[in-house]
C-alpha cells in the first residue's frame, strides 16, 4: 500500500523502512504508527523480503511522539493510543524476519521505544537516546518501561526513566542499549552488511531463534529449555537442516530454501 509518512524500499531481499517526517524530526503521530503496522504486516508475508532495516529520514531516527496529539488526550484516548502503539511495536518485535534499527540521530521517547522493539540496534556515533516522558508528566506508552529494563537492567532503566536524561551512542553501547556504534557515514552499510550475514543463515532457524528468545524471556528457565528443545526438534525435520549439515561437511556455502 502507498505510505504518506514512510518509505519502503526493497533490494537484495532487504527492506529499508524509513520514517519520513523530517520536518517533524520523524515524530510518531497516530497515522505514522498505523502505517508502521501496515508496513510490518506487508513485510512479514512478502516472500521477497528476508529482513528489514528501520531508520529515519534527515537528522533524526524518531525524536518522539507527536506532542500536538498527546497534549489534548483524555484518559480513555491515552490508553487506547498506548495500546495501539504497543500492538504495532509488538508485531515488529515478534516478526519472524530479522529487524535491525539503524539509529541515525535522535531516538527519544517513542523513537527509543521503536528502536528497542527491533531485534538489533546499530547506532550512528551522533545518535542520542532517551525516554524524556517524565519531563512531560507522563511515562512511556509504547513499551519503554518494559523493554528498557529488560535490555539494560532495572537500575539503569529507573535512572533513565525518572531523570528523563538523554545519553549519547557511546553510553547507550556501554549499558547494552545498542549492539554497535559506527560512524554516521557508514551506518547504513554496516546495517546492510550485518543483515547480509544474518540472511546467509537458515531462515527457519532465524525465525525460531527470535521466537525462542521472545517467548523464553517470559518463561522460567525450565520452560524456556523445553521450548528450545522443541524448536531444535522441529528444525531437525526441515530440508534446511539437511542442507546446512551437508554444506558444512562438503565445505561449501549452503543454499537454504526456508523449508
Amino acid at each position: 500500500m502507498p505510505f504518506k509518512f514512510l518509505t519502503l524500499e526493497v533490494a537484495d531481499r532487504v527492506a529499508t523502512l524509513t520514517v519520513n517526517r523530517p520536518d517533524k524530526l520523524n515524530a510518531l503521530n497516530d497515522a505514522t504508527i498505523a502505517e508502521l503496522g501496515h508496513a510490518i504486516d506487508e513485510i512479514r508475508v512478502d516472500d521477497s523480503i528476508g529482513g528489514v532495516i528501520v531508520t529515519g529520514a534527515g537528522r533524526a531516527f524518531v525524536a518522539g511522539a507527536d506532542i500536538s496529539e498527546l497534549s489534548s488526550q483524555t484518559p480513555v484516548l491515552a490508553k487506547a493510543r498506548s495500546r495501539a502503539g504497543q500492538d504495532v511495536f509488538r508485531r515488529i518485535e515478534t516478526c519472524p524476519k530479522p529487524v535491525i534499527a539503524a539509529v541515525n540521530g535522535f531516538a527519544l521517547g517513542g523513537g527509543c521505544e521503536l528502536a528497542m522493539a527491533c531485534h538489533i540496534r546499530i547506532a550512528s556515533d551522533v545518535a542520542k537516546f532517551g525516554q524524556p516522558e517524565s519531563k512531560l508528566g507522563i511515562l512511556p506508552g509504547y513499551g519503554g518501561s518494559q523493554r528498557l529494563p529488560r535490555l539494560v537492567g532495572k537500575g539503569r532503566a529507573m535512572q533513565l526513566l525518572m531523570t528523563g536524561e538523554t545519553i549519547d551512542a557511546a553510553e547507550a553501547y556501554r549499558i547494552g542499549l545498542v549492539n554497535r556504534v559506527t560512524p554516521a557515514a557508514e551506518l547504513m552499510n554496516v546495517a546492510r552488511e550485518m543483515m547480509k550475514t544474518i540472511l546467509a543463515n537458515g531462515p527457519l532457524a532465524i525465525a525460531l531463534c527470535i521466537e525462542a528468545i521472545e517467548r523464553g524471556l517470559e518463561m522460567s528457565l525450565d520452560e524456556g529449555l523445553i521450548l528450545e528443545a522443541n524448536h531444535f526438534g522441529l528444525l531437525a525435520a526441515t530440508d534446511d537442516m539437511r542442507e546446512g549439515m551437508s554444506a558444512f561437511l562438503e565445505k561449501r556455502a549452503p543454499a537454504f530454501k526456508g523449508r
